[in-house]
């Protein structure tokens, strides 16, 4: 990490983290949880003023009365929202795994929508700079992992409308599994990809304003004019369902917040060939493949880990992995959220797996690297160690992490 910079950064980032969204008065701090957006309308929009605004934003961005916030902004006088950007699944939210809408014109809004898919750098700057804004705002409702790519997405924004010479501006949102701790593997920089662009932990504990934080004070080349509207009313040990929020999935497979309580851990089996659930109504709480039976339950069952169970359970995905076959494995019933481990528990059913299923893989791609962050997990669950074995292997590296993650935290 770069302390010089850091310590050179850290008046000018504190500044910009506030600037928009001063500490809450002992009042704010008994309301009800107000997100970046809600404080920024309720303040007129007085941080866009004058301003020729692009936000970059996807169907999770929406007021408590489930209206989107494109919608509310282009119908507000005070606003010049001339372009939306919309990320993987795209702005409104129709494109599966992998893929985005392209370029067009919203017909709700007619505002011009651009594709920031898989686009970053120069190629992505440069749409900047054709869209005419001056100032990029990022609303997105991530879910706690470092391998979903929304959080990538601010990081490329960031880097691009530094190139372009854009204001960015982040508006808060809660982390749905809450911001307790930082936990999992840190990837390896030569592993970095669009499911992890830098070295945070596999279940970062933050929020998207904390990250950009992060992003700018330690990873961007060159920081980017950033002002962050921060959350008033959320405490970092809540879940989702205390916001009062409505939850809008925010990919195709992420229908609820309790697949986001699973997702950091059980999205390892995308690097598997065992089915993590997708092209079911419960992906990533249940996996299985043909095959498998109940000694898998049994086996991860009898490690009694914390805060959940595992039921024997037989599906047909619809798409995806084993599209149209039954197939055997485990649905994860989780019981106590709060002393639920996903990352330990992810790493206990690939053990237990393996270990109890002849079938078992890893993708030829060896794309559970890419996921883990290096090689590490893989190679050790290959040599036969056990899911405590695994965990203590990136213990050190996560807490180099968590003491560079204390110094970007704005919510206790």
């Amino acid at each position: 990490m770069r302390l010089s910079r850091r310590a050179l950064l850290a008046a000018t980032t504190a500044a910009t983290a506030f600037s928009s969204a001063p500490p809450a008065s002992a009042a704010e701090r008994h309301r009800p949880l107000r997100t970046g957006f809600e404080r920024l309308a309720a303040d007129g929009y007085a941080l866009l003023e004058g301003r020729r605004v692009g936000i970059v934003t996807n169907p999770t961005g929406i007021t408590r009365d489930a209206r989107h916030i494109v919608d509310v902004m282009h119908a507000d006088d005070r606003v010049n929202l001339i372009a939306v950007f919309g990320p993987e699944h795209g702005f409104r939210g129709t494109a599966q795994a992998g893929g985005s809408e392209g370029r067009y014109d919203d017909p709700a809004t007619g505002l011009p929508v651009y594709d920031t898919y898989l686009k970053s750098g120069r190629p992505l700057a440069d749409i900047f700079t054709a869209s005419g804004v001056d100032t990029v705002v990022f609303d997105i409702q991530d879910v706690g992992a470092r391998f979903y790519t929304y959080i990538w997405t601010l990081y490329d924004c960031m880097e691009a409308a530094q190139l372009a010479g854009k204001r960015f501006v982040v508006l808060d949102r809660p982390n749905p599994v809450t911001g307790r701790a930082a936990q999992g593997p840190v990837l390896h920089k030569e592993f970095a990809t669009f499911v992890g662009r830098q070295p945070i932990s596999q279940a970062h504990g933050m929020t998207v304003a904390e990250l950009a934080r992060l992003f700018n004070g330690e990873f961007l080349t060159a920081p980017v004019d950033l002002e962050t509207v921060l959350m008033t009313g959320w405490k970092r040990s809540e879940f989702y369902d205390t916001s009062g929020l409505p939850w809008v999935p925010p990919s195709p497979n992420m229908p609820t917040p309790d697949t986001a309580l699973v997702y950091s851990g059980t999205c390892l089996f995308e690097g598997t060939n065992l089915s993590e659930g997708r092209g079911t109504t419960r992906p990533f709480e249940l996996l299985g493949a043909e095959g498998v039976d109940g000694r898998w339950a049994a086996a991860v069952g009898e490690l009694a880990l914390p805060g959940v169970h595992f039921r024997e359970a037989y599906f047909a995905p619809t798409f995806s992995k084993f599209q149209g076959k039954t197939i055997g494995g485990v649905q994860i019933h989780v019981h106590d959220r709060a002393a639920y481990d996903p990352v330990r528990t992810g790493i206990a059913l690939l053990v237990t797996a393996k270990r109890v299923w002849s079938g078992f893989a890893w993708r030829s791609d060896n794309w559970i690297d890419k996921l883990t962050g290096s090689t590490q997990v893989r190679t050790a669950i290959d040599a036969g160690a056990g899911p405590d074995e695994v965990v203590a292997g990136w213990r050190e590296e996560l807490a180099a992490f968590r003491a560079t993650r204390r110094e970007y935290l704005l919510y206790r």
